[in-house]
């Protein structure tokens, strides 16, 4: 019986060749679209998690400052609720650091008659306290300290940067939305034409005793092996685009700041099972309109 069902379905698809192939490209273009929206917040998510993990605060000490006062500015910061760890970086250190870094400009520090930068502290916070507005606060605190000249930390425009993401993923999320729908809305017009063209055998079919699931199992299996190889295509096609793109990012920066990564099996099946689901909710609401008149 079950061979029968599959005889069938594969019969349909050869019969009706273009409608097939408009279905399965319909769903190819929305696993593309949809699941590179997905990856590209996926990403963008993952690498926003490992900057704020990074962000530090720089704590620039004024030029007045003398050596006994150090000590006592870095007891109070540590002591402070959120700060992690603090380390002292004395300017003779951060100028040697400045050369290192500018190597190919070096010329531009030969005329300098003495160290321009002052005595730092580079502060780490516990994760609980990387959010906003506890770094304000702790920024805060900091500045009030006497001898303490400015306060440098990056948590701002990670903020700012993380509310532009939650925009585009709103938008992102509906655009997928919209292909989702589309996707099943054309699925269902094909299930009905093919009903269409076969309304006599179908009404023969159940003249002679054929139930209704010997009728539309054919069609469900039909629609879900469209939904597969759309899937399936639309993620092999998503893959060559994902693998062009990480080949024209430079690999260096790939590797210090960019970690990007392609999706695990397991979501890759849950995309492929999507994809199936898109073809068999196509036809489920073409085989309930069908029927029901």
């Amino acid at each position: 019986m079950k061979f029968l069902y599959f005889r069938h379905a594969f019969r349909d698809i050869l019969n009706n060749r273009l409608l097939n192939i408009v279905s399965i490209i319909t769903i190819v273009f929305s696993v593309i679209i949809t699941s590179s929206i997905v990856l590209f917040f996926k990403n963008t998510t993952n690498i926003l998690n490992i900057w704020k993990k990074g962000v530090k605060i720089v704590v620039y000490l004024s030029s007045e400052v003398s050596d006994e006062e150090i000590p006592e500015i870095q007891k109070k910061i540590l002591g402070m609720h959120g700060v992690e760890n603090i380390v002292f970086i004395p300017k003779e250190e951060a100028y040697k650091i400045l050369r290192q870094q500018m190597k190919r400009q070096s010329s531009l520090l030969e005329n300098l008659k003495e160290n321009p930068l002052p005595d730092a502290f580079e502060i780490h916070l516990i994760e609980s306290s990387q959010g906003l507005e506890k770094t304000e606060s702790i920024v805060s605190q900091i500045e009030s300290i006497p001898k303490v000249e400015e306060v440098e930390y990056g948590q701002k425009w990670l903020a700012r940067f993380s509310g532009i993401i939650n925009i585009f993923k709103l938008s992102g999320y509906a655009l997928g939305g919209l292909f989702f729908i589309a996707s099943v809305f054309i699925v269902a017009n094909m299930v009905r034409l093919v009903l269409y063209a076969r309304r006599d055998e179908i009404e023969i079919m159940r003249l002679v005793g054929a139930s209704d699931g010997f009728i539309k199992t054919p069609l469900y299996i039909e629609c879900i092996m469209q939904g597969a190889m759309g899937g399936i295509i639309g993620l092999i096609l998503l893959f060559v685009i994902f693998k062009s793109f990480i080949l024209n990012i430079d690999r260096n920066i790939t590797a210090d700041l960019i970690n990007i990564k392609f999706f695990s099996l397991t979501a890759l099946s849950v995309i492929l099972v999507c994809s199936m689901f898109i073809g068999w909710l196509g036809c489920y609401i073409s085989l309930k309109n069908y029927f029901k008149t």
